[in-house]
């Protein structure tokens, strides 16, 4: 208990560093991007290649990526069903509603989590994989072609991952350790370095992405960020927990970690798919924000009832 509690003191205090940062100015207009693409393209992927690279392939793809990934269908399923039935919205609004209660921030918040709670970054990684290799063009596709009005280029899809420096990252860890090859450690010491500093940016970043937001101001969208929200931060953890212990008897650390990563809050990714495609971008932003303020809390509580 309160080495769950001392993580998430870790995580409260550089993000509240960060939205201070924000808040005064520190570092001018465009920080919080330039923090954000620093952590995205050059630490996040230097740091998945030295955990993948070290650890063996049994230690990454456990059970509770299989609750994961089915606790995510059941959720976006679960809106889309009600946003096209119920709400009658349209179908690019009803992806980006879906992806909002299902695609969770597994870097920027993922990583913190399943440094300082869970105590190893093996546990996302596999969440990563999944996201970009599967959750990301599926749903771009579909937005490609109600949007467009065309079949989506499955050339483009196929590049999606390979110009993803996160799935180039996860992919050379991998096949590192597949080959069984332990690089020394004069060689993995600058991806170290590098590695180090992925978890405090994208802290800061998040904090600092914070200032100025306002989640709970009227809209057009207002009454649909509500139900995705709920479901992204309290309903995808509880199915989480009844596929992982009741269908897949996990229990202690691996039932922690499928239970709390599925609780993570919405990722920024789904406000920059629904800004590209001018679909449903107050829903996004709104989701984003208030799914990340729920989820200090929500994630605690998760991991102080479960760990």
């Amino acid at each position: 208990m309160r080495g769950v509690l001392t993580g998430f003191v870790a995580i409260w205090a550089v993000t509240l560093t960060g939205y201070l940062v924000g808040r005064f100015d520190l570092l001018g207009p465009r920080a919080t991007e330039v923090l954000a693409r620093l952590a995205f393209l050059v630490a996040t992927p230097a740091l998945l290649f030295t955990t993948l690279a070290r650890s063996a392939l049994a230690e990454v793809f456990t059970p509770a990526l299989a609750a994961f990934v089915a606790s995510t269908i059941v959720v976006a399923s679960a809106y889309l069903a009600i946003a096209r039935w119920a709400w009658r919205q349209p179908a690019a609004d009803a992806v980006i509603g879906a992806l909002s209660a299902s695609y969770v921030n597994a870097g920027n918040l993922g990583l913190p989590v399943s440094a300082y709670v869970l105590g190893q970054v093996s546990f996302v990684a596999p969440v990563l994989l999944f996201q970009v290799l599967i959750a990301a063009p599926t749903a771009l596709a579909v937005l490609d072609a109600v949007t467009a009005g065309r079949r989506p280029s499955v050339r483009r899809l196929a590049l999606l991952p390979a110009r993803n420096p996160i799935m180039i990252g996860c992919a050379a860890g991998l096949a590192v350790s597949a080959s069984g090859w332990r690089p020394p450690a004069e060689v993995m010491r600058p991806f170290d370095l590098v590695g180090a500093a992925a978890v405090p940016l994208a802290l800061l970043a998040l904090g600092m992405s914070l200032r100025g937001s306002r989640p709970l101001a009227p809209g057009p969208e207002a009454a649909l960020r509500y139900p995705a929200v709920g479901l992204k931060v309290l309903a995808q953890p509880v199915v989480a927990y009844l596929i992982a212990h009741f269908a897949l008897g996990l229990t202690g650390p691996t039932l922690l970690a499928a239970v709390l990563i599925s609780g993570l809050p919405t990722a920024q990714n789904v406000f920059i798919f629904a800004t590209h495609y001018r679909v449903a971008q107050s829903l996004a932003r709104d989701a984003v924000v208030l799914s990340t303020v729920v989820a200090t809390v929500s994630l605690a509580l998760i991991a102080a009832g479960l760990g």
